[in-house]
């Protein structure tokens, strides 16, 4: 079993778990680094993060959810809990492969939180990824043993938000 170059966690109820795992690509890839981005949760592909990152040289982004997570009961669970699957084979394949130097899966945190990834799949994957392999994990709910596995922890925390009065999503902004 190789062990991760680095494994980060971006978690909390804040605005900006994404963003600084996109930052991070950009960073990555400025640096000469091939990066893959699977958004587990996210199905919305006209946001500016997927303008720019597809923008970007030796970065791909792929969408796998199809959107908030309704609760288990719900006919439509089954569908997420798929789409988190296919994008927990992609995020398998490129983690193991050695192709990319960073793999980032956002929102994996909430794919394990709500139940549509089981907790000890993703860390045994995370622990088998090609040596030297920065992956980054983002999204509310992070479990203790995501936490457990990262060597570095961020939490990001709501303080205020302009939405809570109110205000819409903005381009450039939350889109």
């Amino acid at each position: 079993m190789s062990n991760p170059g680095r494994v980060l966690l971006f978690t909390g109820d804040g605005k900006g778990k994404t963003t600084a795992a996109l930052g991070m690509a950009m960073r990555a890839v400025g640096n000469g680094m091939k990066v893959k981005i699977i958004q587990f949760i996210k199905a919305n592909n006209t946001t500016g993060e997927i303008a720019s990152i597809r923008m970007l040289p030796g970065a791909e982004i792929v969408q796998t959810g199809c959107g908030f997570v309704p609760s288990e009961s719900n006919p439509i669970f089954a569908k997420h809990r798929c789409a988190a699957a296919d994008g927990q084979k992609i995020a398998l394949e490129a983690m193991k492969s050695g192709e990319y130097k960073m793999v980032v899966l956002d929102e994996i945190c909430v794919a394990v939180a709500k139940g549509l990834l089981g907790e000890q799949e993703v860390i045994n994957a995370v622990r088998n990824a090609f040596s030297d392999t920065i992956i980054v994990l983002t999204g509310r709910g992070a479990t203790s043993g995501l936490i457990d596995i990262a060597d570095t922890v961020t939490e990001m925390r709501n303080i205020k938000h302009g939405m809570q009065r109110g205000w819409k999503a903005r381009n450039g902004v939350e889109m």
